[in-house]
């Protein structure tokens, strides 16, 4: 029903939603362009999606998504769980679900604030998935004899993982350039993160509580691989960005981050285009 009532809501540009204002549709319109190139115009084509598929960096983008994925579900499903394995009754432990879900949410706005001023991903990343860590660190070490140092963990494994994973689902749509390209990282993106959500649902076990050490360790150890994931990415993306700027400055050109010009840009494979790191 929420599908079917959505269709007739959401609007895929500023132009087409009724609810927008002239002086509003301008003022976003000018805001994408300025930042993308998703107010350009572009047919589908197969070339895209080949494009898409033979990029290396939109196969990081779905691993770093798909090594987020599996402590992001788990820790969604099995939340209550783990708390009541910690010794709180049920009730308690839906109760006590809401506090690491709210420094959560502060948290991933307060991360996506700095990234958008810094303009800079990988770091952010790097940090909030080194924060859960921390958190599936402490899962794993404290006896139930401790369950308030063991909730402290809780706060840490949310805290980390929810920007990370709005920060990796978000990379693609502002690095990759075409819309059928983009398009296709997207789908890429969730299509390999999601594989690691369906390993996460086999993990946590009543035969492991109530310290979980399977699906604790499987979690960190995903989160580890992200670390890595994300240093590669953001190696790559460095490096391109330093030999577009070389390349333009033989040709006597500025750096222009996000072209957007209808028919100038080869894409993100233009030199002017700057990916974002």
């Amino acid at each position: 029903m929420i599908s079917v009532a959505s269709y007739f809501f959401i609007h895929n540009y500023p132009s087409t939603a009724p609810f927008l204002s002239d002086a509003e549709r301008s003022f976003i319109h000018a805001r994408l362009k300025n930042s993308s190139d998703a107010t350009n115009t572009e047919a589908f084509s197969w070339a895209g999606v080949r494009a898409g598929l033979k990029d290396c960096k939109c196969w990081l983008y779905g691993l770093g998504f798909h090594t987020l994925s599996l402590p992001l579900y788990t820790l969604s499903l099995f939340f209550p769980t783990i708390i009541a394995a910690l010794g709180y009754t049920a009730a308690q432990a839906q109760l006590l679900t809401v506090p690491p879900y709210a420094f959560a949410t502060i948290f991933t706005i307060a991360v996506a604030v700095a990234n958008e001023k810094t303009n800079k991903r990988a770091p952010f990343i790097l940090a909030s998935s080194t924060f859960a860590i921390i958190g599936y660190i402490i899962l794993l070490t404290t006896p139930k004899s401790r369950p308030g140092v063991s909730y402290l963990g809780t706060f840490f494994a949310a805290g980390g993982i929810y920007p990370s994973t709005a920060l990796i689902l978000s990379w693609p749509a502002a690095n990759v350039s075409g819309q059928t390209k983009r398009a296709t990282a997207t789908a890429m993106t969730i299509t390999i993160g999601n594989l690691g959500a369906v390993l996460g649902t086999q993990l946590y076990r009543p035969a492991t509580s109530p310290r979980f050490f399977l699906g604790h360790g499987f979690a960190l150890g995903y989160l580890v691989g992200n670390l890595v994931v994300t240093s590669i990415l953001w190696a790559c993306l460095s490096w391109e960005n330093k030999r577009k700027l070389q390349e333009l400055e033989t040709r006597g050109e500025g750096g222009i981050a996000n072209v957007n010009d209808e028919g100038q840009a080869n894409g993100d494979a233009d030199p002017r285009w700057i990916f974002q790191t």
